[in-house]
């Protein structure tokens, strides 16, 4: 099979999954009518510039596209200024067609780095985050496949060192979240997804990867605050997520010799594609307004984090860490 009709495939699959999770929303939604909203109070504004707090109540279909955000996610890091962290750098990025792999592959560039984004088939949104890699000076290659396939993992990272001769960075983003108010719900089908495209696609792409990084390259990982305290609607993803904190602990200690840093970030609700491609738009309207600064992140408050672990001069002396970004006191 191609990669191009195996993204299709996956795609057809993920909205299938979705199809039938909507399903059982829209039962229990009659039967219990609708949901209290999150207490009203003024979110936290502690970064460069302000933050949306009210989000659109909106669904999107799978794989969930940025170009079909009513509220576009904030990426671009207007005050953030490079200092070359990252010069001559070659980061593959998963996942990075938009959310918070977009932002990581607009501040990479705006480090110095030639940026590889691979993406399952969200041509559009792949399309606008090369665009923004080259407005910063920096080259971008499109890598459309489906990370739970090691054929395309392999060829992704062998297309990445034919265009530009090395890898320094890989940064395992993409990911599947369905949510489900009861086990029941849980098919196997539906498990298998999740973790294969979570857990797997990191390892595929990780296995691919190491035997071109040298000294002083790094790994990153996406992991989650879901992943520390666990989420009674995304079992399936929770599980995955915690996998990868104990993956990156793991293939730290097992490339620390090599001199290759591994490392992971814990995101809280960030928005991104990802959620209002899960959850129904009257929970989407609510994301994030639980955690203590009362929002959701936008994704260039989370980029910055993967800036300082990719970069040698900052962190050469990390690894094996899980980075909390949850807009909360107390996640680890």
């Amino acid at each position: 099979m191609t990669h191009s009709a195996a993204t299709r495939d996956a795609a057809t699959r993920q909205r299938h999954i979705q199809e039938e999770q909507d399903q059982h929303d829209r039962a229990a939604a009659q039967g219990a009518g609708a949901a209290p909203g999150a207490e009203d109070a003024s979110a936290v504004q502690a970064g460069a510039r302000a933050h949306p707090r009210d989000l659109p109540a909106q669904h999107l279909a799978k794989p969930g596209r940025e170009a079909d955000l009513q509220l576009q996610p904030q990426f671009q890091a207007p005050q953030y200024e490079g200092s070359r962290k990252l010069q001559d750098k070659v980061a593959l990025i998963t996942g990075a067609d938009s959310g918070i792999g977009r932002a990581v592959a607009v501040l990479y560039a705006r480090e110095g780095a030639d940026v590889a984004i691979a993406y399952l088939d969200e041509h559009e949104d792949a399309q606008e985050t090369a665009r923004w890699v080259e407005k910063e000076g920096r080259r971008a290659l499109l890598l459309p496949g489906d990370v739970k396939d090691p054929a395309f993992c392999r060829d992704a990272v062998a297309r990445t060192v034919e265009a530009f001769g090395k890898l320094d960075v890989l940064v395992n983003n993409a990911a599947f979240q369905e949510h489900a108010a009861d086990i029941g719900d849980l098919t196997e089908e539906r498990f298998d997804e999740t973790l294969r495209t979570n857990v797997y696609g990191y390892f595929h792409m990780a296995k691919a990867a190491v035997p071109h990084l040298k000294e002083g390259a790094s790994i990153i990982n996406t992991g989650s605050v879901t992943g520390l305290r666990g989420s009674p609607q995304l079992l399936d993803y929770s599980t995955t997520k915690g996998a990868i904190h104990a993956f990156t602990k793991a293939l730290a200690q097992n490339l620390v010799d090599k001199g290759i840093r591994v490392n992971a970030v814990a995101p809280g609700p960030v928005w991104t594609p990802l959620n209002p491609a899960d959850s129904p738009a009257e929970a989407v309207k609510d994301f994030g307004k639980k955690t203590q600064m009362k929002r959701a992140a936008q994704p260039e408050e989370l980029s910055p984090a993967y800036v300082f672990l990719a970069a040698p001069v900052c962190s050469g002396y990390i690894t094996g860490i899980v980075l909390p970004v949850t807009g909360s006191v107390g996640e680890s």
